[in-house]
């Protein structure tokens, strides 16, 4: 943690691995790369006692197969599902997302085709928390990012060349259960093809393999709450997805725009677009594969939306 005023670094030893991480409405940070446990850090305790341990703690990922809506003894990933038990399961988190809708804790999980997966941290997470899993099904694999908007539905990259979303509203039968093992909701799914040229002989698809999705919940770009967003690496650009089309942001010079990520910052509400926009980074682990070439260093990128071209 760096405090901007004194410049001064705090280190946070956590018993967990970490990689993304993001805080919900009540301070308690997030975060992914735990493999087989969720971690968090409670930043009301941390800042009140100093104390990283006692701020700290996680969970392991625990579906609800007995169907009684409470933890209880559960069976381990090796073992069949017991219907009078509940069930461990493994594949840890890659993009990690606090839902606004109802406080859920929401991740994209990379095993193949992928998946997305809920936790509901209930009053004492460590031994309370409870998960359900959603696979991705066919047309789309390949999940990495995501993001969730504030209905709850979650958005993401996949390596299908497809954004998906996934709306846990529209699944039709037991959200928990002996058979709530993650095929249970294909119904909830939904894929909107990337622009770009895609591969023939498969349908309708995109080439594009976009690395991360973000949803600008807060309209800090200027097309809209709750518009999802996401890295187009091979469109040179960021995508977003506004009224069921695909938008590009291209970044025309240097060529070879790639972004690992990227956020939107409102600076000053009353100045119009000026005040608002969306920052970047842009050169991967090879920046001098630009278009600038050798000696190419990383930029941060500032996208803007202007009301018409000639605005100023």
């Amino acid at each position: 943690m760096l405090d901007p005023k004194t410049t001064k670094y705090t280190f946070v030893d956590t018993c967990f691995g970490t990689h993304h991480l993001q805080f919900d409405a009540n301070d308690r940070l997030w975060t992914s790369g735990g493999g087989q446990v969720l971690g968090w850090l409670d930043m009301k305790i941390f800042d009140q006692t100093g104390d990283a341990a006692k701020a700290q703690g996680w969970t392991p990922f625990i579906l609800d197969t007995n169907g009684n809506g409470r933890r209880d003894v559960y069976v381990e990933p090796n073992q069949p599902v017991d219907p009078s038990k509940d069930k461990r399961i493994t594949g840890g988190f890659y993009a990690v997302m606090p839902s606004p809708a109802d406080g859920s804790i929401w991740g994209s999980v990379r095993v193949f085709p992928g998946a997305v997966m809920r936790v509901v941290p209930g009053p004492n997470p460590s031994e309370t928390a409870l998960a359900e899993i959603y696979n991705v099904p066919l047309p789309g694999f390949g999940i990495r990012g995501a993001d969730i908007d504030k209905q709850g539905v979650v958005w993401a990259s996949l390596a299908s060349g497809h954004l998906a979303s996934f709306d846990r509203r529209r699944c039709k039968g037991p959200l928990n259960g002996p058979k709530a093992t993650g095929d249970h909701c294909p119904e909830g799914w939904a894929f909107y093809p990337y622009p770009g040229p895609g591969f023939q002989g498969i349908g309708e698809n995109s080439a594009e393999s976009s690395y991360y999705s973000w949803v600008d919940q807060h309209n800090t770009f200027g097309l809209g709450e709750d518009v999802p967003m996401s890295t187009g690496n091979l469109n040179n650009g960021l995508i977003a997805f506004k009224d069921g089309k695909m938008i590009r942001l291209t970044v025309p010079y240097p060529m070879g725009f790639y972004a690992k990520g990227f956020d939107g910052r409102i600076d000053d509400p009353r100045a119009g677009w000026k005040g608002r926009g969306l920052w970047s980074s842009s050169g991967d682990r090879a920046p001098w594969l630009m278009e600038n070439g050798k000696g190419s260093k990383p930029l941060a990128v500032h996208f803007q939306l202007r009301p018409h071209p000639l605005a100023k």
